[in-house]
């Protein structure tokens, strides 16, 4: 079973990421398949609008480690490339790739949206989200930083509002997702299907030209951030091959408290 979906229904896809397992977890297959989804689609004169979302309750959980166990903790040999390094690049090329679509990109979330997740819907125009959803950027929680999204948390929520997401990894419920700007609508559980046909609906007047030229203008003001794929890549990288993320990641497998908080904090 292919663990990234694409539905065409007329001028619209649905693209599904179908990992239940690991609730949607970004696998590097997965981050593959929906960047060659966005190619397609930035080539396509009929489509008109892609609609992104989870299966089986939810959204995307975050980055996939599993084939990274081994270098967690593990410092780069010298003279050795690190696949760490191009796995995580490879996720900064998908959101770039996102948000440059020319259709009108609309996130459906229905449950949770971590880490990765959470940086996909930033890239959307319209993120819909159901009440049971909760969002987060659990990553320096970890000992991680949240390298690749960054900048596109930063041009969603703006920065104060991203300094708090980044940096406290907190948890975010529906509610309070739309009052920090991340979310559009809030819609109630078992209803996320009528809300998608009701938003499409409110933006089949645009004209899909007029749409991609909008983009494009909207383009040139993200322009005016650097491009921090490669640096992002490095940061991740390094991070997680250092001691605080091989301490964080143990103790949130083990369901414990990182070394690095203290008592009074944990309660």
């Amino acid at each position: 079973m292919s663990n990234f979906l694409v539905v065409r229904q007329g001028d619209t896809e649905r693209w599904t990421l179908n990992d239940p397992a690991s609730r949607n977890a970004l696998s590097d297959a997965m981050v593959v398949a929906l960047f060659e989804a966005c190619l397609l689609a930035k080539s396509d004169p009929i489509l008109r609008t892609v609609v992104l979302t989870g299966a089986a309750g939810a959204f995307c959980a975050g980055g996939s480690l599993g084939g990274f166990a081994s270098a967690i903790g593990q410092p780069l040999q010298p003279g050795e490339s690190d696949p760490l390094f191009e796995a995580n690049r490879r996720f900064g090329d998908v959101l770039h790739a996102l948000i440059e679509l020319p259709q009108l990109l609309v996130c459906a979330v229905d449950g949770p949206a971590m880490g990765g997740g959470f940086g996909l819907a930033c890239c959307a125009d319209i993120v819909l989200a159901t009440q049971r959803s909760v969002f987060a950027t659990p990553e320096v929680t970890l000992g991680l930083p949240p390298a690749q999204i960054a900048p596109f948390v930063w041009m969603r929520l703006g920065e104060r509002a991203a300094r708090e997401c980044l940096l406290s990894g907190r948890h975010y419920r529906a509610g309070e997702a739309r009052e920090l700007g991340l979310v559009n609508n809030v819609v109630a559980d078992g209803e996320m299907d009528d809300a998608v046909h009701d938003t499409l609906q409110k933006f089949s007047h645009a004209a899909p030209g007029a749409t991609a030229a909008t983009k494009r203008l909207l383009q040139r003001l993200r322009g005016r951030a650097p491009d921090l794929r490669d640096e992002a890549a490095i940061a991740f990288a390094s991070a997680l091959r250092g001691s605080e993320a091989a301490s964080g990641l143990h103790a949130f497998a083990r369901k414990q408290i990182p070394p690095w908080v203290k008592n009074d904090a944990a309660r």
